[in-house]
């Protein structure tokens, strides 16, 4: 999937996600952990970056983004999910070096994931702002809302 279409099912995505939002955010610990802010990054294959900061507090959702950027952007590069890819490679069970990502720079963090679309396109996203499981989760359920529509 390419151009308009692909653009298209990235935004579709962002929007099913910014629906699940608030029945995270009633969450005690992630609605403290998120303090109202999380964003989302994507980056397909080419490059492109989609994103979406969501709350109110403008310092807060810059940092967040910031985060999710990185998992996106660690994602995009070791196609690995963020927090599996240090596991990994502390483990030596991957050679980090071919990744060229130094290790100060690693996320550690969950929240970093490659999906795939129905037509195989693959797109690395990063979520923060909740705690890292439901990072991933809400990507996932907002994929499959995408895709039965």
């Amino acid at each position: 999937m390419k151009g308009k279409e692909l653009e298209s099912a990235v935004r579709r995505i962002i929007d099913e996600a910014e629906k699940l939002i608030p029945f995270y955010m009633e969450n005690e610990e992630d609605r403290r952990i998120a303090n109202g802010n999380v964003s989302v990054c994507i980056i397909d294959d080419e490059g492109v970056i989609y994103g979406r900061m969501f709350g109110t507090n403008k310092i807060r959702a810059r940092e967040s983004y910031g985060v999710a950027w990185t998992k996106a952007s660690q994602v995009h590069i070791t196609r690995l999910k963020t927090g599996e890819f240090e596991k990994l490679a502390f483990n030596n069970e991957i050679d980090e070096e071919k990744f060229g990502i130094e290790r100060p720079d690693w996320i550690g963090w969950e929240g970093g994931q490659l999906i795939t679309l129905k037509d195989g396109t693959e797109l690395a996203v990063g979520f923060s702002g909740f705690r890292g499981v439901i990072d991933l989760e809400i990507v996932v359920r907002a994929l499959a809302a995408v895709e039965i529509s």
